[in-house]
């Protein structure tokens, strides 16, 4: 998944730990991360919490997409910051997920907390079928 998701790869977002219900993932705020008031503009924020909530709810190869997600932002995040956001399943009820994400700095203070919705919708994240047939 990672090896295509071009957003991620282009904010030099950092796979840290994905397991079943969750994943880890970080950044470094760059300079043009950073907005007028000279702090991380809260979309990168956003970005960052929801790469690592499409990694968590989607480590069960099942494809799932977000049905929707709500940030509350707590604290500013500065240039050269490196801010990892750590996404845990909640609850998955059929079709439906909730994720939780804490996105804290290097010193581990709480930036932002992140909700994620989910819905699965067909298919694999990576094929079993071809590998099956291989």
């Amino acid at each position: 998944m990672h090896a295509r998701d071009h957003a991620a790869r282009a904010l030099n977002i950092q796979i840290v730990a994905v397991n079943l219900g969750s994943a880890t993932v970080s950044m470094v705020v760059r300079q043009d991360m950073v907005n007028g008031h000279d702090i991380c503009h809260g979309g990168y924020m956003a970005l960052l919490c929801d790469t690592a909530f499409a990694y968590a709810c989607n480590s069960y190869n099942l494809n799932a997409v977000a049905s929707g997600f709500s940030i509350e932002i707590l604290a500013p995040a500065k240039l050269g910051d490196t801010l990892v956001a750590v996404g845990v399943e909640q609850a998955q009820r059929g079709r439906q997920g909730v994720y939780d994400i804490k996105l804290t700095n290097q010193n581990g203070d709480i930036i932002a907390l992140f909700r994620g919705k989910s819905a699965r919708i067909a298919g694999e994240v990576i094929s079993t079928t071809s590998q099956l047939t291989a």
